[in-house]
């Protein structure tokens, strides 16, 4: 399937030049960390509030959650029980048309892994990286 460069660019992101670049802004120096206080939170990617049904499958299993926001690098997900830091998982993502701007909605399948995962509330959040990513036909 031919996705057009508007989709691509609403769905990942307004950083599809930093795709393939290192994905640091912050030059590197030697003089030593830097306090708390003063590091800035980089993102390479425009991030997405989506609330989207996701099923997560990995090696322990598969697990229901919802998508809390997507860009082109990673995910945050609310679920009901943690998940292990590291733990490589796949996952299908509908994005929908009137988001990206088409006349149709974009199934993409994707691969990444656990980065963190905390609790809130009432749930628990859990981030991941997409480390790779297929368009599906549709």
């Amino acid at each position: 399937m031919e996705i057009s460069g508007r989709v691509w660019m609403a769905l990942f992101g307004f950083g599809v030049a930093t795709m393939g670049t290192s994905k640091s802004a912050i030059p590197l120096s030697s003089a030593g960390p830097r306090p708390a206080a003063s590091r800035q939170e980089v993102r390479c990617a425009v991030r997405f509030p989506l609330a989207l049904p996701v099923m997560l499958s990995s090696d322990k299993g598969e697990i229901a959650a919802v998508t809390r926001n997507v860009s082109a690098s990673g995910v945050v997900f609310e679920l009901e029980t943690p998940v292990d830091v590291g733990l490589e998982i796949r996952f299908s993502l509908r994005m929908p048309g009137e988001v990206l701007g088409t006349s149709h909605d974009v199934l993409v399948h994707c691969q990444g892994r656990v980065v963190r995962c905390s609790r809130n509330q009432s749930n628990y959040l859990a981030a991941s990286t997409i480390d790779e990513y297929q368009f599906a036909e549709q």
